[in-house]
């Protein structure tokens, strides 16, 4: 008999930091899920990503663990089953973890098995995979998440904090070619529904540079323009979320005033509503543009 990694239920209060000890499923109070999500982290032997945000909250821990998908599925079932019994709605199940998901081999199957658990469990519940585009380069996976998409309304919380190839490697300092990030964006927007997040920050003291703002807005319509072709496709929403957690990078990455925030997100409503106001006779979708300090 498989021993559960969730002994009793997980006060769901400041427990992002649960997942560096190996847990596989962990329930916290989200303030973009609105409510309790219960996380589901395919790395809990240690972090891996291919970004290296500075504003990262993922401590440099390592333990001898491995991910096993009937685990997660065990510990999923019981974790909703806790909260349900406490009278506690499940807003979604939610793939984060200690790095970025889509790098996992065990994604696709976990997927369907959290997919199988939710409709069974809390069907209401949103199925959501947050991740910072490294998909965007396969295509096996890319096509993978496309069907995801749209086979198990999987909600993709996509990353997306620049506009700029500069401000790109102040924020994400990786490896991937920023120019190829958009391009692909912009095809998987036309193929799936897609939240877009965008992370705002100040960097060694400094906030967005001058024209990054402009590049990012510029951007946000070209995207919610090419996802408008299909119906079933297309930007569902911006999430613009500000630094609220501790990072192991800390001070590098600070917050920024909760209205720079709200201004970004009142230029992008305006932006999104003159561009496609004048556009008669075709019906455009304009996302929702939410901000979480």
């Amino acid at each position: 008999m498989k021993e559960s990694s969730i002994k009793t239920f997980i006060d769901p209060i400041d427990n992002h930091r649960k997942r560096e000890k190996g847990v596989l499923v962990y329930p916290v109070y989200s303030r973009r899920s609105g409510g309790l999500s219960v996380g589901i982290n395919l790395f809990p032997g240690g972090k891996c990503c291919s970004f290296d945000c500075p504003y990262c909250e993922v401590f440099p821990f390592s333990k001898r663990q491995w991910f096993s998908v009937e685990l997660m599925e065990d510990d999923l079932r019981q974790a909703i089953a806790s909260a349900l019994e406490r009278d506690i709605p499940v807003r979604d199940i939610c793939f984060s973890g200690n790095g970025e998901p889509t790098l996992s081999p065990d994604l696709p199957e976990a997927l369907e098995r959290a997919g199988c658990v939710r409709m069974a469990l809390v069907p209401d519940a949103e199925l959501v995979l947050i991740t910072n585009g490294a998909f965007l380069m396969e295509e096996k996976l890319f096509f993978l998440l496309v069907r995801a998409a749209i086979s198990l309304d999987l909600n993709i919380w996509l990353k997306l904090d620049a506009g700029t190839n500069l401000w790109y490697k102040k924020m994400n300092r990786s490896v991937l070619p920023f120019e190829k990030i958009i391009e692909k964006t912009k095809e998987f927007a036309a193929s799936a529904p897609v939240t877009i997040q965008t992370m705002i920050c100040a960097v060694d003291g400094e906030g967005p540079p001058k024209g990054e703002a402009e590049a990012w807005e510029k951007l946000l319509v070209d995207l919610v323009s090419a996802g408008n072709v299909k119906e079933s496709c297309g930007i569902r929403k911006v999430q613009v979320y500000g630094k609220a957690r501790p990072a192991p990078a800390d001070p590098k990455a600070s917050a920024l005033p909760v209205i720079y925030l709200e201004e970004r997100a009142a230029s992008l409503r305006t932006a999104l509503a003159s561009a496609f106001a004048c556009e008669k006779g075709k019906k455009n979708r304009i996302p929702p543009v939410e901000v979480y300090p």
